[in-house]
């Protein structure tokens, strides 16, 4: 049987990104998402509800998005769902988390909360950025059209958190 694991998520930083480096090199930052929903209940009031969503950047992606982003910026989010695993004093745990395939930063100039100007390749009508995994980060670019492969995932010796 056939599986699909894709996810795309639209929605605000709950706080400011902070980027870690694995032993090879590699960027990684963990953020926090709130999606907001607002739906009419049984008695026709609108409620609106907001579900917080842990995400996984990887390489340059993590990189522009501690540039660019701080806490409240809309941004959206392309990726897989993935199910962390652990024990914590022989109580067993676990954890659903997005990992980030591809990034896109949503908002005009002066707004999104971000830390400073866009880059010089950076395209307004719709900038994206997304992490290459062939080769150094020189050689890596902004990719507008379609979602590379991800890196493959870090050992448990290569997690900085």
């Amino acid at each position: 049987m056939a599986s699909f694991n894709r996810v795309i998520l639209l929605g605000n930083l709950t706080r400011d990104v902070e980027v870690k480096y694995l032993q090879s090199g590699m960027a990684v930052a963990d953020i926090g998402l709130a999606v907001n929903d607002r739906r009419k209940n049984q008695a026709g009031e609108w409620v609106e509800e907001t579900t917080f969503v842990d995400v996984t950047l990887w390489g340059r992606t993590a990189e522009v998005a501690a540039e660019y982003l701080s806490k409240g910026s809309p941004i959206l989010i392309e990726g897989r769902l993935r199910l962390d695993q652990w024990e914590t004093d022989g109580q067993k745990r676990s954890k659903l988390r997005v990992t980030c395939e591809r990034m896109q930063m949503v908002g005009g100039k002066g707004g999104g909360g971000g830390r400073g100007a866009p880059p010089q390749n950076y395209d307004e009508g719709g900038g994206e950025y997304s992490d290459a995994p062939s080769g150094p980060p020189q050689q890596r670019s902004v990719q507008r059209s379609s979602a590379p492969a991800a890196p493959p995932p870090p050992t448990e010796d290569e997690i900085p958190f």
